[in-house]
């Protein structure tokens, strides 16, 4: 009997639970006539569960904290401003005498805006980041980030704005230093990125897709990285990255790679990604603070990177060079030649020899060699440890600037300007021609009085040859132009400011 009335029950308080439910469905069941409303879920939103926190305390050395919270300050967003080149309806004229040098293909030259340019009459804009490196308002960024921009401001985390004046470039280590008028401002120390381990935590800090101050942590992946974005055709390009895994994506590029201690140890400058949006895929690319710090004082004193050079070609040993040559390593740089004139070669080195060290670091890649040169200026003393069929050797070398001297490299002083048959010809300050990519080179103005704008040169045209010979310094244009003036003319080749190449007939008076 029991048994029967629990059963009974049990049925009862299902059919009472059921006609609750039922009855709240009605209750919230859309009124006749009226549809019910949706909204749609956001397919990049998810979900997280709420926690509450733990009581577990993360072990000193592993807190990035203090780390963010010293270096968050002192990185900036850099924006930029480009201007749309004004292009010269005349020289879009195709002459008959240009094609005679160059064929169709001179088309390609006329009337290309520079890549990262905006396009359009109202130009285009950009932005990246920026690392305050001095109390007294120097900032270093990425070339890439300023690189042809007419207006150029900085942006503070507390939101104080500052026009930026360009100091010097380096697009050989893509590098800028900016200026801003400002005192006591929030700086970054340099750290020594040779100390940094591979499996080292790291922060990397900017303004990726314009969201100020973003941390994000990672380690040390690998050291120098060599992943050919700085192709240049004098081949100057250096290239010996940090790689980590710390998130980094488009607007990152200038911001600070730091320790855990705060210190910098690379400027942020790019990131692997084979999607069309250039967005972050897993590995980002830093250049390491000993060129970084190096390039920065150099163009704070002399506004030309000295780079120094060892002059000599080599190919990184692997297994089939070590066959083909019979070497007994796998380790260091094959000397594949060397110039009489260079420092390799005056002291001591030959082709054959295999460089495994330069001042007692390794070196295994050309990367590595890079790096360790690049921290030095001509006229300072390297040693070089090598092999000389397997027999371990060491010299010193006297490194060279490119021209083979140890002089300093300074710009070319105002006074070098002359006047060529109504012309002004200046000579390149350095910082333009680091941003070009040219080596000397002499810029046209006045030429309102000149024959020469009759051929659609436009003032601020920079001559890089005459014919086939290369024009250094404006000298050369007089010399050349004198040279011709019994000719049946000569094609001037050159550059404009903002990157436009161009050709111009000068044909006999």
């Amino acid at each position: 009997m029991q048994a029967k009335q629990m059963m009974l029950g049990l049925l009862g308080s299902a059919l009472l639970g059921g006609g609750v439910a039922l009855g709240g469905y009605k209750l919230l069941e859309p009124a006749p006539g009226t549809s019910p409303q949706y909204v749609a879920a956001d397919p990049n939103v998810r979900y997280t569960s709420e926690m509450k926190s733990s009581p577990y305390v993360v072990p000193e050395g592993l807190n990035f904290v203090a780390a963010a919270a010293a270096v968050t300050p002192a990185v900036v967003h850099v924006m930029t401003e480009y201007a749309a080149p004004a292009v010269d309806q005349r020289q879009m004229q195709m002459d008959p005498f240009l094609r005679q040098f160059f064929g169709d293909q001179m088309e390609q030259f006329h009337g290309q805006m520079p890549p990262g340019h905006g396009q359009g009459q109202g130009g285009g804009q950009g932005s990246g980041s920026g690392v305050i490196i001095a109390a007294n308002g120097y900032i270093v960024t990425n070339n890439h980030v300023i690189d042809k921009a007419s207006k150029i401001e900085v942006v503070l985390d507390d939101k104080r704005k500052y026009d930026a004046e360009l100091v010097g470039t380096d697009p050989s280590t893509d590098l800028a230093v900016l200026k801003v008028k400002a005192d006591n401002l929030p700086f970054v120390k340099y750290g020594n990125s040779d100390d940094v381990r591979v499996g080292q935590w790291v922060l990397a800090v900017g303004n990726p897709f314009n969201l100020n101050s973003t941390v994000t942590a990672g380690i040390i992946s690998a050291k120098g990285r060599n992943i050919n974005i700085l192709r240049r055709e004098d081949n100057m390009g250096i290239e010996s990255f940090l790689q980590t895994d710390a998130v980094v994506n488009p607007g990152n590029s200038g911001g600070a790679l730091v320790n855990l201690n705060g210190d910098l140890i690379g400027i942020n400058s790019a990131i692997a990604s084979h999607s069309g949006s250039g967005a972050f895929e897993g590995y980002a690319f830093a250049i390491p603070s000993s060129i970084a710090s190096k390039v920065v004082d150099d163009l704070l004193k002399y506004k030309v990177v000295q780079r120094a050079l060892l002059g000599v070609n080599i190919r990184e040993v692997d297994a089939a060079l070590a066959s083909e040559k019979k070497l007994n390593t796998l380790s260091g740089v094959y000397i594949v030649g060397l110039s009489k004139t260079s420092a390799g070669a005056e002291a001591g080195l030959k082709q054959g020899d295999v460089i495994t060290q330069i001042n007692g670091v390794a070196v295994n890649t050309s990367s590595q060699l890079q790096e360790q040169v690049a921290r030095f200026r001509p006229g300072d003393q390297i040693k070089v440890s090598y092999l000389r069929s397997g027999t371990p050797a060491t010299t010193t070398a006297t490194l060279r600037n490119a021209t083979g001297t140890t002089a300093v490299v300074r710009e070319e002083p105002a006074s070098a300007t002359i006047k060529y048959k109504g012309l002004t010809i200046s000579p390149v300050p350095a910082r333009e021609q680091n941003a070009l990519g040219i080596a000397g080179g002499a810029k046209i103005s006045n030429l309102r009085n000149s024959e020469l704008a009759q051929n659609g040169m436009a003032d601020g045209f920079i001559i890089t040859r005459i014919d086939k010979n290369i024009v250094t310094k404006p000298s050369d244009v007089k010399a050349l132009l004198d040279g011709a003036e019994n000719s049946s003319g000569v094609l001037v080749e050159g550059v404009y400011p903002d990157g436009r190449k161009a050709y111009y007939p000068i044909g006999p008076e």
